[in-house]
């Protein structure tokens, strides 16, 4: 048996399960947004697994990616530049699911 799940019900089952702070309000549209998109490519439905969610896929400041993935910034740029180098970074792993103000939300390597 499935459920629909709406992004409602996607943003309670994260606080329901004590994971509300892990991502920013908009950073969980984004998260629903992808996840919809890659059941609707791959033709499948997913099964909500908060947990496995919060182990899979991250939200973080350009500054907090950078030092948690040793990305080797140039500190003669300016901060949006240096930013663009951490987005670039994560779209040439692969991982770039997002953005939202000054944060990114990509899956975790």
């Amino acid at each position: 048996m499935k459920q629909t799940v709406y992004i409602s019900d996607f943003r309670s089952a994260f606080h329901t399960v004590g994971r509300g702070s892990q991502f920013s309000y908009e950073g969980l549209e984004v998260l629903f947004d992808y996840l919809e998109n890659w059941e609707s490519d791959a033709g499948e439905d997913l099964e909500l697994d908060v947990i496995e969610l919060c182990c899979e896929f991250a939200e973080g400041s350009w500054q907090d990616i950078a030092e948690n993935y040793s990305i080797e910034i140039d500190t003669n740029q300016d901060e949006d530049e240096q930013a663009e180098q951490v987005r670039q970074y994560l779209e040439d792993e692969g991982v770039l699911i997002g953005e939202v103000s000054n944060c990114f939300v990509y899956r975790q390597f």
